[in-house]
């Protein structure tokens, strides 16, 4: 095995406890999933986890030397990011009585889920940031191999973000089906949702 065992079980414990705090990533599932069901809620979650593996492949290849070179790099895809995200809330509100997006496509298609998913967490540069110093700390040169490391590591990640975040996106979807019945409720929804993404958005966008 590449990964010594050791490290293995560190890295596993650790990395539930980070994936239990509710953070950005998490919250954006839960929203995808009371909009567009429990499917939409676990192609979120699919969205986010491919982005995830985009950046451990990132991480790998030492991109944090462009941002500690480049800082302005880094400030770009952060206000990027942080407008996608204000984006997703605006469009949202605006269709919060869009009765015929909510009853037809739950408010949002599972391929819209995946799609914001992956372009959400992929313009967030604190996830590179965070795999880059993250990931090396269970990783032992000495063993060699270490792009094998990476990448037993990175699935390991992913699937435990999958575990985590799909079983959010699918609890939420069951709350969001009982919701979609109920015309107020659905328009209280979208407005929730919206302001959710907005708030997201802005977090990112303050965060240095």
């Amino acid at each position: 095995m590449p990964v010594d065992s050791h490290l293995l079980a560190m890295f596993i414990g650790t990395t539930l406890v980070a994936l239990l705090i509710p953070g950005p990533d998490m919250l954006f599932v839960l929203g995808s999933g009371m909009r567009g069901g429990a499917r939409a809620g676990l192609l979120a979650t699919a969205g986010v986890a491919t982005s995830e593996g985009i950046h451990i492949a990132v991480a790998a290849a030492g991109l944090a030397a462009l941002f500690a070179a480049v800082p302005t790099a880094f400030t770009v895809v952060r206000v990027v990011g942080a407008v996608y995200l204000v984006y997703l809330g605006v469009q949202a509100i605006r269709h919060r009585g869009d009765q015929d997006d909510m009853m037809s496509g739950g408010g949002i298609s599972g391929r819209r889920a995946y799609v914001n998913g992956l372009v959400t967490n992929l313009l967030n540069p604190k996830m590179v940031t965070f795999t880059i110093a993250f990931l090396p700390q269970f990783i032992d040169p000495a063993r060699g191999h270490v792009w094998m490391q990476f990448a037993v590591l990175g699935i390991v990640l992913i699937a435990l973000e999958f575990l985590v975040d799909g079983t959010v996106g699918v609890l939420a979807g069951r709350i969001g089906d009982w919701l979609r019945r109920r015309h107020t409720a659905r328009r209280r929804l979208n407005v929730a949702v919206g302001g959710l993404f907005i708030g997201l958005g802005i977090r990112l966008a303050a965060e240095r």
